[in-house]
C-alpha cells in the first residue's frame, strides 16, 4: 500500500504592499522569484487602490500570486494585516514592491534564521540606486537621548560617536551581523512563532513608525532583531509616495509622536520634545514657504551693496567716506531700483534662474540709477561708482545664478535660454504640441516631460519623453525636475482642474501656459507666444498680483464697515431684520475676509491656494449674474478665471452696480 506524504510545508510567504508603483512591482516580482527559486514559497500582493493598472498587471502576468485588491488606500499596517492572516509560510517576508533582492537573499536570510533560533525577525543590508548604504535598515529606539539628538541634528553631524548615532546605529560597521532594536519595513524576514506572541501591525500608524513599533514589540515578548549584512537588497525609496500627496516629513514626526506615546508614556520630556518638533516642522514650512521667492532677492541686495563697497575702494581707495545722511539712501535705492527690475522681469518668479534676464535687468536697472543722480544732486557723489557697481553687479549676480546652476547639476542651457517645462495631456492633441514645441526651439521651452491625467500613464514614455506624474502629484514633479513652466494642451483637462493644478503649484514661481479653444473667455489679452499658428497663452492673474490683491481687500474692509455701520441699521428698523439674517452674517464674512464683495460664488469650494488664483468666494460676481443654476461647473470655472484674469477695482465695481441694477429691475 502506497503511504501518502504529507504536504511540504511553505517555508517562506512574501507578502508585499503595492501603491501605484506598477513596473517597480513588476521588477520586484521577476527578482523574488529567482530568489525563491527552489524555496517553497507563496507571493501575496495587497494591492492598495491603485489606479495605474497594477493589480491588473499582476493577474496577468503573474496568475499564481496570491493577489488582495483592496477598495481604498487603508494604509501600509492594515494591508500587511490582511495578508499575514491568509500567510502559511514559517516565514513571513514583508518587502516593498519598489525593491530588488539579490538571488540568495531568500536563501541567506532562511539559513539565517534557521540557525538563530533566539531570532524572531532579521533584515538585510539595504542599499539605494547608486550603491550607497540605506541608514534606516538599523536603527535604534527613539529615546529621550536618541529623540533629542536625532531632531536637533546631532545624529547627523556626529555620526561615528555612539553617544549621538543612536538612531541609524551609525557608529557600527555595517560588514557585520549583530542584534539591534529595529529594522526597516522595506523589508522584514519573520518567524511565525514571534508574529504569534506580538501581533501585527499597529493600524494606529498610517504610514512610517509601524515597523519601529512592531520591533519593539516582538522585543518585548522576547525574541530578538537580527541586522544581517551577508546578503543584500536595492531599494527605490519613497516611490509610492512620490505618487501619493502625502506630506512625508509630517507624517515620520506624527509616527514618533505614536510611538513614545505609547512606549514612554511616563516620559513626559520626550512627549513634549516630539509635540515640539511637529510644530516646528509645520512653522518651518510655512516660513520657508514665504520666504522662498525672497531668498534669491536677498543674496542680490547683499551682493549689490558690497558691490557698491568695493566700487568706493577701487574709486577712491577707502570706503564709508560719504555723509551721514546719504547712507540709507545709497545702500537702499540701488537695491530696491535693481530687485525691482529683476521682479518685474520673471527672475524671481517665472523665470528663476534666467542669466539673460538677469544681465538684462542689471544693466537697464543701473542705467535708471545714472539718469537719477541728474536729478538728486546731493547723492551724486560719483557716477563713475556707479559705473564700477554696475559693472560689479552685471558679473555677480549672473555667476551666483550660473554656479548654482552647475552644483546642482541642471541645465546650463535651460537657466540661459530655455524653460524647464511639463505638458498636461497625453492624449493626440498634446503629442502634436509637443511637435510643434520641438519644431520651434526659438521658444526656449526644453521639454522635460508630460503629466499623465492618472497614475496609470507615470514612468511610461511618449515620442521619447517621460511621464513625470500624475496631476495630483504634479507638485512633487515641479520640485523633483525642477519646472519652471507648465503648458495646457488643448482640452487636456477641464478649465476646473486647470486652476486645481494651478493651486497645487502656486508657491513654486510656475508660468502657466493654455492652447485654448475659447481663449476670449478665458484669458482674454495676455503675451503670446505662436507656434506655427498656434497661440500658446500664459496664464497670469491680476487678482494673484499682491498689489490688486491689497486694494482689494482694503475696499472690503472699508465698504463693508460702511454698510454695516449705516445702511444695515437702517435695514433693520425698516425692515424688521434679525441680526441673524444672510445680509449681516455674510458683510461680517467679507468684514473677516472669509470672502470679499466680488469673487467666485458662495457655493465654490476652494482651498487657500486656490484664493490666490480666482479670490475668494464673493457675494456676486460674473457667474452669478449670469445665473450660476443655469451654468455646467465648467462654465462657472471659466468665468471664474476670466475674471481674476481681469479683476480690477474698476471690474469689482462694475460688477457690483450691475448687481445692483438688475436687482432693482427685479425688485
Amino acid at each position: 500500500m502506497k503511504t501518502l506524504l504529507p504536504k511540504p510545508r511553505i517555508q517562506i510567504s512574501v507578502i508585499i504592499v503595492n501603491y501605484n508603483v506598477r513596473e517597480f512591482l513588476r521588477q520586484s516580482i521577476v527578482s523574488l522569484n529567482k530568489s525563491l527559486r527552489d524555496i517553497s514559497s507563496e507571493i501575496i500582493v495587497v494591492d492598495n487602490a491603485s489606479d495605474d493598472g497594477s493589480a491588473e498587471m499582476v493577474r496577468k502576468n503573474f496568475p499564481g500570486i496570491r493577489l488582495i485588491a483592496m477598495e481604498v488606500n487603508s494604509g501600509f499596517a492594515a494591508a500587511n494585516n490582511a495578508a499575514l492572516k491568509i500567510a502559511q509560510g514559517k516565514y513571513l517576508f514583508l518587502l516593498n514592491p519598489d525593491t530588488v533582492v539579490q538571488e540568495d537573499t531568500a536563501r541567506v536570510m532562511l539559513a539565517f534564521m534557521e540557525q538563530h533560533r533566539d531570532a524572531g525577525m532579521a533584515g538585510c543590508k539595504i542599499l539605494n540606486p547608486d550603491g550607497s548604504f540605506q541608514l534606516p535598515c538599523r536603527r535604534g529606539f527613539p529615546t529621550p537621548w536618541i529623540a533629542f539628538t536625532k531632531i536637533i541634528g546631532l545624529s547627523s553631524l556626529f555620526p561615528s560617536l555612539k553617544i549621538f548615532g543612536g538612531y541609524n546605529v551609525t557608529y557600527r560597521s555595517t560588514e557585520e551581523t549583530y542584534p539591534v532594536d529595529a529594522i526597516s519595513g522595506s523589508c522584514m524576514f519573520v518567524r511565525r512563532e514571534a508574529y504569534e506572541n506580538a501581533g501585527g501591525l499597529d493600524e494606529s500608524y498610517f504610514m512610517y513608525g509601524e515597523d519601529l513599533d512592531w520591533c519593539y514589540r516582538i522585543l518585548e515578548v522576547g525574541w530578538k532583531v537580527y541586522y544581517v549584512h551577508s546578503t543584500q537588497i536595492i531599494h527605490y525609496r519613497g516611490e509610492s509616495t512620490k505618487r501619493s500627496n502625502v506630506d512625508e516629513l509630517k507624517m515620520f514626526y506624527e509616527a514618533m509622536h505614536i510611538f513614545v506615546q505609547k512606549h514612554y508614556h511616563s516620559s513626559p520630556f520626550t512627549l513634549a520634545l516630539l509635540r515640539l518638533s511637529i510644530v516646528a516642522v509645520s512653522w518651518a514650512a510655512f516660513f520657508s514657504s514665504l520666504l522662498r521667492p525672497w531668498r534669491s532677492a536677498l543674496i542680490d541686495w547683499f551682493l549689490i551693496d558690497g558691490s557698491l563697497i568695493l566700487a568706493e575702494f577701487v574709486r577712491r581707495g577707502k570706503i564709508f567716506a560719504y555723509p551721514s545722511y546719504a547712507y540709507p539712501v545709497v545702500y537702499m535705492i540701488p537695491a530696491i531700483v535693481v530687485i525691482a527690475n529683476l521682479y518685474s522681469m520673471g527672475v524671481y518668479t517665472t523665470r528663476k534662474m534666467s542669466v539673460s534676464r538677469t544681465i538684462l535687468a542689471v544693466g537697464s536697472g543701473y542705467i535708471l540709477l545714472s539718469a537719477l543722480t541728474a536729478f538728486f544732486k546731493m547723492y551724486a557723489f560719483s557716477r563713475v561708482i556707479i559705473l564700477i557697481s554696475g559693472l560689479f553687479v552685471m558679473l555677480l549676480l549672473p555667476l551666483w545664478r550660473l554656479l548654482l546652476l552647475w552644483t546642482g547639476k541642471r541645465s546650463v542651457h535651460a537657466g540661459l535660454l530655455g524653460m524647464r517645462t511639463a505638458l498636461v495631456g497625453t492624449d493626440k492633441k498634446a503629442r502634436d504640441l509637443l511637435k510643434k514645441l520641438r519644431a520651434t526651439p526659438q521658444s526656449g521651452y526644453e521639454m522635460i516631460g508630460f503629466i499623465g491625467t492618472t497614475h496609470k500613464e507615470v514612468g511610461e514614455e511618449i515620442a521619447g519623453v517621460p511621464v513625470l506624474a500624475s496631476i495630483e502629484n504634479i507638485n512633487k514633479a515641479v520640485r523633483e525636475h525642477r519646472l519652471s513652466d507648465i503648458i495646457f494642451a488643448p482640452d487636456s483637462i477641464p478649465y476646473s482642474q486647470i486652476l486645481s493644478v494651478m493651486s497645487h503649484t502656486y508657491e513654486s514661481g510656475i508660468a502657466f501656459h493654455l492652447v485654448p479653444n475659447t481663449m476670449d473667455v478665458v484669458v482674454g489679452k495676455a503675451s503670446i507666444d505662436v507656434l506655427d499658428q498656434l497661440p500658446l497663452v500664459q496664464l497670469s492673474f491680476n487678482i494673484s498680483k499682491p498689489v490688486n490683491r491689497f486694494t482689494k481687500r482694503i475696499f472690503d474692509i472699508l465698504f463693508s464697515g460702511l454698510l454695516l455701520i449705516i445702511v444695515c441699521p437702517i435695514l433693520y428698523l425698516f425692515h424688521f431684520k434679525k441680526p441673524h439674517d444672510p445680509l449681516f452674517s455674510r458683510l461680517i464674512g467679507v468684514l473677516k475676509g472669509t470672502y470679499s464683495f466680488v469673487g467666485p460664488s458662495l457655493e465654490s469650494k476652494m482651498s487657500e491656494a486656490q484664493d490666490v488664483f480666482i479670490g475668494k468666494p464673493g457675494l456676486t460676481g460674473l457667474a452669478q449674474l449670469k445665473g450660476t443654476q443655469h451654468l455646467s461647473a465648467e462654465e462657472i470655472a471659466q468665468y471664474n478665471l476670466y475674471y481674476a484674469r481681469h479683476q480690477s477695482l474698476l471690474t469689482d465695481g462694475e460688477i457690483l452696480l450691475r448687481t445692483w441694477f438688475k436687482n432693482w429691475r427685479s425688485a
